[in-house]
Protein backbone atom coordinates (compact mmCIF):
# COMPACT_ATOMS: atom_id res chain seq x y z
CA UNK A 1 0.00 0.00 0.00
CA UNK A 2 1.23 3.46 -0.93
CA UNK A 3 2.13 6.15 1.89
CA UNK A 4 0.57 9.55 1.82
CA UNK A 5 2.82 12.06 1.73
CA UNK A 6 3.71 13.54 5.05
CA UNK A 7 1.81 16.53 4.98
CA UNK A 8 -1.42 14.35 4.63
CA UNK A 9 0.26 11.66 6.86
CA UNK A 10 0.34 14.80 9.83
CA UNK A 11 -3.00 16.09 9.39
CA UNK A 12 -4.46 12.47 9.42
CA UNK A 13 -2.59 12.36 12.73
CA UNK A 14 -4.20 15.92 13.84
CA UNK A 15 -7.91 14.75 13.23
CA UNK A 16 -7.30 11.75 14.63
CA UNK A 17 -5.70 13.19 17.65
CA UNK A 18 -8.48 15.82 17.87
CA UNK A 19 -11.47 13.53 16.95
CA UNK A 20 -10.13 11.38 19.91
CA UNK A 21 -10.32 14.46 22.82
CA UNK A 22 -13.68 15.70 21.11
CA UNK A 23 -14.83 12.62 21.74
CA UNK A 24 -13.68 12.27 25.32
CA UNK A 25 -14.43 15.84 26.04
CA UNK A 26 -10.22 16.10 26.20
CA UNK A 27 -8.75 19.42 24.92
CA UNK A 28 -10.66 20.62 21.61
CA UNK A 29 -13.59 20.77 24.74
CA UNK A 30 -11.54 23.37 26.22
CA UNK A 31 -9.69 24.97 23.24
CA UNK A 32 -8.99 28.99 23.39
CA UNK A 33 -11.56 30.44 21.13
CA UNK A 34 -14.44 28.98 23.25
CA UNK A 35 -15.98 31.51 25.21
CA UNK A 36 -14.50 34.29 23.16
CA UNK A 37 -16.04 36.71 20.44
CA UNK A 38 -15.30 35.35 16.88
CA UNK A 39 -12.72 37.26 15.72
CA UNK A 40 -13.82 39.95 12.75
CA UNK A 41 -13.32 38.44 9.22
CA UNK A 42 -9.63 38.98 8.11
CA UNK A 43 -11.05 39.48 3.94
CA UNK A 44 -12.66 42.78 3.25
CA UNK A 45 -12.75 42.93 -0.41
CA UNK A 46 -15.11 41.19 -2.75
CA UNK A 47 -12.66 38.77 -4.18
CA UNK A 48 -11.81 37.54 -0.62
CA UNK A 49 -15.18 36.02 -0.79
CA UNK A 50 -17.24 33.09 -2.64
CA UNK A 51 -21.07 33.23 -2.92
CA UNK A 52 -21.25 36.75 -0.70
CA UNK A 53 -20.32 40.35 -0.71
CA UNK A 54 -17.86 40.38 2.07
CA UNK A 55 -19.24 39.64 5.80
CA UNK A 56 -18.76 41.09 9.51
CA UNK A 57 -19.21 39.93 12.46
CA UNK A 58 -21.63 42.74 13.42
CA UNK A 59 -24.05 41.48 10.22
CA UNK A 60 -24.09 38.19 12.06
CA UNK A 61 -25.63 39.68 15.12
CA UNK A 62 -28.72 38.07 16.66
CA UNK A 63 -27.84 35.02 14.65
CA UNK A 64 -26.75 31.99 15.57
CA UNK A 65 -23.72 31.05 13.27
CA UNK A 66 -22.33 28.02 12.60
CA UNK A 67 -18.61 28.73 10.94
CA UNK A 68 -16.88 25.96 9.26
CA UNK A 69 -13.13 25.61 8.45
CA UNK A 70 -12.38 23.51 5.66
CA UNK A 71 -10.06 22.66 2.66
CA UNK A 72 -11.02 21.41 -0.07
CA UNK A 73 -8.24 18.93 -0.89
CA UNK A 74 -9.45 17.70 2.74
CA UNK A 75 -11.56 14.09 2.43
CA UNK A 76 -12.84 14.68 6.07
CA UNK A 77 -14.35 17.79 5.27
CA UNK A 78 -15.44 16.96 1.68
CA UNK A 79 -17.43 13.97 3.31
CA UNK A 80 -18.90 15.99 5.96
CA UNK A 81 -20.60 18.35 3.46
CA UNK A 82 -23.44 15.42 3.01
CA UNK A 83 -24.19 16.36 6.22
CA UNK A 84 -23.42 19.94 6.56
CA UNK A 85 -25.95 20.54 3.51
CA UNK A 86 -28.60 18.29 5.56
CA UNK A 87 -27.71 20.48 8.59
CA UNK A 88 -28.25 24.00 6.22
CA UNK A 89 -32.02 23.33 5.32
CA UNK A 90 -32.98 21.99 8.58
CA UNK A 91 -31.90 24.93 10.14
CA UNK A 92 -32.11 27.81 7.51
CA UNK A 93 -35.79 28.66 8.47
CA UNK A 94 -34.63 29.15 12.03
CA UNK A 95 -32.43 31.91 11.14
CA UNK A 96 -28.80 29.76 11.41
CA UNK A 97 -26.33 31.30 9.03
CA UNK A 98 -23.18 28.71 7.80
CA UNK A 99 -20.48 30.93 7.10
CA UNK A 100 -17.13 28.79 5.38
CA UNK A 101 -13.48 29.62 6.30
CA UNK A 102 -11.78 27.59 3.66
CA UNK A 103 -8.02 27.65 4.88
CA UNK A 104 -5.26 26.11 2.47
CA UNK A 105 -3.54 22.93 3.65
CA UNK A 106 -1.78 22.30 0.72
CA UNK A 107 -0.15 24.71 -2.20
CA UNK A 108 -2.64 24.13 -4.60
CA UNK A 109 -5.68 24.95 -2.57
CA UNK A 110 -4.62 27.68 -2.85
CA UNK A 111 -5.85 28.77 -6.45
CA UNK A 112 -8.88 30.67 -6.04
CA UNK A 113 -10.27 29.27 -9.53
CA UNK A 114 -10.29 25.87 -8.36
CA UNK A 115 -11.97 26.84 -5.09
CA UNK A 116 -14.67 28.38 -6.95
CA UNK A 117 -14.84 25.34 -8.85
CA UNK A 118 -14.82 23.29 -5.84
CA UNK A 119 -16.97 24.77 -4.04
CA UNK A 120 -19.67 24.76 -7.18
CA UNK A 121 -19.23 20.89 -7.35
CA UNK A 122 -19.46 19.81 -3.93
CA UNK A 123 -22.96 21.75 -3.54
CA UNK A 124 -21.70 25.00 -1.67
CA UNK A 125 -23.93 27.75 -1.44
CA UNK A 126 -23.65 29.59 2.12
CA UNK A 127 -20.59 32.59 2.39
CA UNK A 128 -17.26 31.25 1.77
CA UNK A 129 -13.83 33.67 3.07
CA UNK A 130 -10.81 32.89 1.17
CA UNK A 131 -8.18 32.59 3.84
CA UNK A 132 -4.97 31.72 1.82
CA UNK A 133 -2.70 33.93 4.18
CA UNK A 134 -4.40 32.08 6.88
CA UNK A 135 -4.90 35.02 8.82
CA UNK A 136 -8.16 34.08 9.89
CA UNK A 137 -7.28 30.60 10.79
CA UNK A 138 -4.57 32.09 13.21
CA UNK A 139 -7.29 34.86 15.11
CA UNK A 140 -9.33 31.30 15.51
CA UNK A 141 -6.07 29.85 16.67
CA UNK A 142 -7.41 26.83 14.84
CA UNK A 143 -5.49 23.75 14.43
CA UNK A 144 -8.27 21.28 12.78
CA UNK A 145 -9.85 20.66 9.12
CA UNK A 146 -13.11 20.74 9.58
CA UNK A 147 -13.75 22.38 12.29
CA UNK A 148 -17.49 23.72 13.20
CA UNK A 149 -16.89 26.86 15.74
CA UNK A 150 -20.81 27.43 16.66
CA UNK A 151 -21.55 30.92 17.81
CA UNK A 152 -24.22 32.84 19.68
CA UNK A 153 -26.20 35.32 18.46
CA UNK A 154 -24.59 37.92 20.53
CA UNK A 155 -20.73 37.22 18.65
CA UNK A 156 -19.32 34.06 21.53
CA UNK A 157 -18.01 31.27 20.45
CA UNK A 158 -20.09 28.72 22.47
CA UNK A 159 -18.44 25.20 21.41
CA UNK A 160 -15.86 24.05 19.18
CA UNK A 161 -16.17 20.54 17.14
CA UNK A 162 -13.53 19.09 15.42
CA UNK A 163 -13.61 16.43 12.70
CA UNK A 164 -15.48 14.80 10.03
CA UNK A 165 -18.98 14.74 10.24
CA UNK A 166 -22.21 12.73 9.29
CA UNK A 167 -25.73 12.57 10.29
CA UNK A 168 -26.22 11.16 13.54
CA UNK A 169 -22.46 10.36 14.24
CA UNK A 170 -21.47 12.46 17.96
CA UNK A 171 -19.58 15.62 16.09
CA UNK A 172 -23.04 15.99 14.02
CA UNK A 173 -24.91 15.17 17.72
CA UNK A 174 -22.47 17.80 19.45
CA UNK A 175 -23.00 20.74 16.74
CA UNK A 176 -26.94 20.09 16.21
CA UNK A 177 -27.37 19.92 20.28
CA UNK A 178 -25.29 23.49 20.70
CA UNK A 179 -27.07 24.80 18.11
CA UNK A 180 -30.86 23.96 19.37
CA UNK A 181 -29.32 25.12 23.29
CA UNK A 182 -28.11 28.16 21.42
CA UNK A 183 -31.71 28.93 19.34
CA UNK A 184 -33.95 28.04 22.64
CA UNK A 185 -32.06 30.63 24.25
CA UNK A 186 -32.86 32.82 21.98
CA UNK A 187 -36.69 32.39 22.12
CA UNK A 188 -37.89 35.27 24.39
CA UNK A 189 -39.75 33.89 27.59
CA UNK A 190 -43.69 33.99 27.58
Amino acid sequence: MPRLPKVRRNAMRRLILAAALTLCGGAAAAHAGVGAALPEFTQTGNEGWINSKPLTVSQLSGHVVLVHVWAFECWNCYRSFPWLDAFEEKYRSRGVVVVGIHTPELPEEHDVAALTAKTREFGVTHAVMIDNDGAYWRALDNRYWPAWYVVDAHGVIRKLVVGEAHAGDPRARAVEAAIDALLAESVPAS
